[in-house]
Parts: C-alpha cells; sequence; structure tokens
C-alpha cells in the first residue's frame, strides 16, 4: 500500500508543485488549502503524513495538529514555515509535530524529512517504549543565495561515495554540513564519528584512528575500537585535518587509499567500508605549497570541495539563524522570550559575526539567560558587539564609501540624524550638507 500524504498550503501553485514533486516519488497525494478542507480530508480518510504551512487563511497548521492528536491517529505532521514562524513550530513540536521545514522548501530536504517521519512512524508500531523529547534541530538552512549555492553542492555530493573537503572559517557549521551530507547519503542509517583532528596527542593518533588490543602498549589495559572501525559503513568526519601531524598523516593516507586498518599491537588487518568527510579553517593548498601536508593525502580529501561563506557574507540569512537559535536558547533553558528589540535587529545585520555561526548562538543563548521580559534588548548583549558595529561604520566614512556610510549609520540609528552625525563622527550641519548631496531623502 503506498503511502498517502495530506499537503496543505494557500498558496494554490506551491501545493500543486509539490503534489506533483512527491507524487513522482511514488506518494499518494491529496491536497486541501485551508484549515477546513484539510479537516474534512482527514475525516474522510487517515493519511500517513501531513504537510502543512504553519499559517492559514481560516486557521492554521497547529489547529490541524491538535486534531489529528485529540483523535489519536498515528499521522505524522511536518510543518512548513517561514523563519519568523520558526519559535511556533518549536512549540508544535513539544505538542506532537514531529519536525518543520524552513521555506522556501528543499526537495531533498523535504523527502528526508518524510522518510525519517515514516521511520519513526514504523518503530512506534514495533517498539512500546516512550521515544526521548524531540529537540531542535542543530542546523537551519539559510535563503541567500550563497546558501543556495552550498546546498546546491551538498545536495549534489551526498549520494555519491567521493571524499569532500569542507573549507570555512570557525565557526561557520562546518561539522554540521558533514551530517548533513550523511544524512542524505546511503549511508545515513550507518555510524557518522567525529573526530577533532587538533584533539588527538601525536603519541596515540594510531590508536585513535586505527585502534589497539590490550597489553600493545603501556596503559593499554583493554581492546580500544579506532574511529575507522566505529565509522565501519558510515562517514568519518574529520575536523580540523590540517592539525595532523606530517607522521599521522601517512598513516591516514594508507588506510584511506587501501581501506584497510590495522589495529596497534594486532598483526591481523581489518577491511573498512568508510566515507571521508575533512574540514579546515585553513588554506590546505598553501599548506601543500610549504610542505606541512602531505600533496597525495590533499588531493585524496579533496574529490569535492565545500567552500562555506562567513556569516557576514550572508546578510539575509543573519535573522533567520537568529530565531532559530533563539528557539534552541529557549528550550535549552525552559525560557519563553519571544522575540528580538529592533534595535537589536539593526545591530545584528551590522555586526561582522567574526565567530560566525558559533558566536552568535553562543551569544543569543546567553541573552536568553539574561533577559527578563519577552524580548532581547540591546542592554543584555555584550556592549563590545555595538562599539565593533559602530567602529566598522566609521572606518567604512571615506569618500569611496562615504554615501554608503550616511546609509548604515541612519539605519543604524532608525534614522535619527543627531544620533547617525554622532555616529559618524561628524556634526550635524555636515550630515543635512551631505544628505543633500547624495539626495538621501528622509
Amino acid at each position: 500500500m503506498s503511502v498517502k500524504i495530506l499537503v496543505v498550503d494557500d498558496d494554490t501553485s506551491f501545493c500543486l508543485l509539490l503534489k506533483t514533486f512527491l507524487q513522482k516519488r511514488g506518494y499518494d497525494v491529496v491536497t486541501a488549502f485551508n484549515g477546513n478542507d484539510a479537516l474534512q480530508e482527514l475525516n474522510k480518510e487517515f493519511f500517513d503524513i501531513v504537510l502543512t504551512d504553519i499559517r492559514l487563511p481560516d486557521s492554521d497548521g497547529l489547529e490541524i495538529l491538535k486534531s489529528i492528536t485529540q483523535k489519536g491517529l498515528k499521522t505524522q505532521v511536518i510543518l512548513m514555515t517561514g523563519y519568523t514562524d520558526i519559535k511556533t513550530a518549536v512549540n508544535a513540536m513539544k505538542i506532537g509535530a514531529f519536525d518543520y521545514v524552513g521555506k522556501p522548501i528543499n526537495p531533498d530536504e523535504i523527502l528526508h524529512t518524510i522518510q525519517q517521519a515514516l521511520l519513526k512512524k514504523e518503530t512506534k508500531k514495533s517498539n512500546t517504549v516512550t521515544e526521548p523529547k524531540k529537540t531542535v534541530s542543530g542546523f537551519v538552512k539559510g535563503i541567500s543565495s550563497d546558501s543556495a549555492k552550498l546546498y546546491d553542492h551538498i545536495n549534489l555530493v551526498a549520494p555519491t561515495n567521493m571524499s569532500v573537503l569542507i573549507i570555512g572559517d570557525s565557526g561557520t557549521g562546518k561539522e554540521y554540513i558533514a551530517q548533513s551530507i550523511h544524512m542524505q547519503s546511503k549511508r545515513a542509517s550507518k555510524p557518522f564519528v567525529a573526530v577533532d583532528c587538533g584533539a588527538i596527542p601525536k603519541g596515540l593518533a594510531s590508536s585513535e584512528f586505527f585502534g589497539h588490543i590490550k597489553g600493545s602498549f603501556t596503559g593499554a589495559v583493554t581492546d580500544k575500537t579506532g574511529h575507522f572501525e566505529a565509522a565501519n559503513g558510515g562517514t568519518l568526519f574529520l575536523d580540523e585535518v590540517g592539525n595532523l601531524s606530517y607522521d599521522v598523516q601517512v598513516q591516514l593516507l594508507r588506510a584511506l587509499q587501501e581501506r584497510k586498518i590495522k589495529p596497534v599491537g594486532s598483526n591481523t588487518e581489518q577491511q573498512v567500508d568508510i566515507r571521508v568527510v575533512a574540514a579546515t579553517n585553513e588554506d590546505l593548498g598553501e599548506a601543500v605549497k610549504r610542505g606541512d601536508f602531505r600533496e597525495d593525502l590533499y588531493h585524496r580529501l579533496n574529490e569535492f570541495c565545500i567552500h562555506v561563506p562567513k556569516l557576514s557574507e550572508r546578510k539575509e540569512d543573519v535573522m533567520m539563524f537568529a530565531n532559530h537559535f533563539l528557539a534552541q536558547a529557549n528550550e535549552e533553558l525552559e525560557k519563553d522570550v519571544e522575540r528580538f528589540d529592533q534595535n537589536v535587529i539593526d545591530l545584528f545585520l551590522n555586526y561582522s559575526w567574526p565567530g560566525n555561526l558559533r558566536e552568535m548562538k553562543n551569544i543569543i543563548k546567553r541573552s536568553v539567560l539574561l533577559t527578563r521580559g519577552n524580548a532581547i534588548s540591546l542592554e543584555v548583549l555584550p556592549p563590545e558587539m555595538e562599539q565593533s558595529a559602530n567602529e566598522e561604520i566609521q572606518l567604512s566614512y571615506s569618500k569611496e564609501s562615504e554615501e554608503e556610510a550616511i546609509r548604515k549609520a541612519l539605519e543604524r540609528t532608525n534614522y535619527n540624524k543627531s544620533k547617525a552625525a554622532k555616529l559618524l563622527d561628524i556634526d550635524r550641519k555636515t550630515l543635512y550638507n551631505k544628505l543633500k548631496l547624495y539626495n538621501i531623502d528622509l
């Protein structure tokens, strides 16, 4: 019997496009363009999956979810949402929704989410043990052109067995990208083993990667399974691979070429089937030229390269990520902060985020902890953030970028001319003259 899916969205064209896409993948799909029609369809027949937009003309996706829950149906509900509704989606997961996907919808993501929902549904049938509470996913996709290119590359390479090298600054989410590649691969049901190459002592590298047998060296009181064996059948993620010593690079290259390992102290080789995804925040090409990184290992790891943009290069994604981290922090800290003040949003958009997503996540978590009301204000943010954003605007104030700097200063101060002039370190009269010069109307 084919899987039945109900798609609910008031955007008729999108609804029909999604229906056609899913039907081509073998699913039996019914559409509804409002909440009332959806409830009528649910009364007529059983659906394995309901894909519903949160915002509907006559109700919302939560009403559909509540109706399914009250009737005790074994239907899995997946919410489709824009970033402004992520908080609502997280609350919906607490009352029974399986997951949420962001708009614009990524075809591979929606297919993967449906498959995971069906897998969970089957697990529930055969297992009466209560499952742990679903938590907010650690990764969210952006909507900028850079993000679209990034996910195009992920979707292209994920189904293959190619080795992938992920290059990006610290905090850009390289491990989450590696996990995404693994989850969209044919190895998704097998282990994903992440290794911090910078944290492995040189003398223990062989044992860490390949394991050891009891008594093979002082301190080897039991057999140890190495990372290669632990990842067998799945994906081995080598984070900050550029930190490996030259000797360890030689051992790693041999293991990757032959797909065989020999635990320390053992005379027997073991066959392993792994896919390697590596990540670095340095230029390995330059490291090869300096002689710090083996060229043959570099080419072995770099069958396909993914460059991760900085957060400052993805301005359109900033508030999407911010709202996602807000939802995460609320869940972890058991708080209910609803939003960011407008001046915080302005600061987030002007700040350079040198620590990228990791910095944003930590700042928002700290801010949620300090916030007593329902909105995050400037007072709970680190003061150096505002100082840094102001300095960047002042630095850009030159003849070449004067107009841009003035526009940024006005946006930053909500178009308060006195504050903008102070931010630019000029007097108010000079600012008025510049506004006339560049035909900036307020």
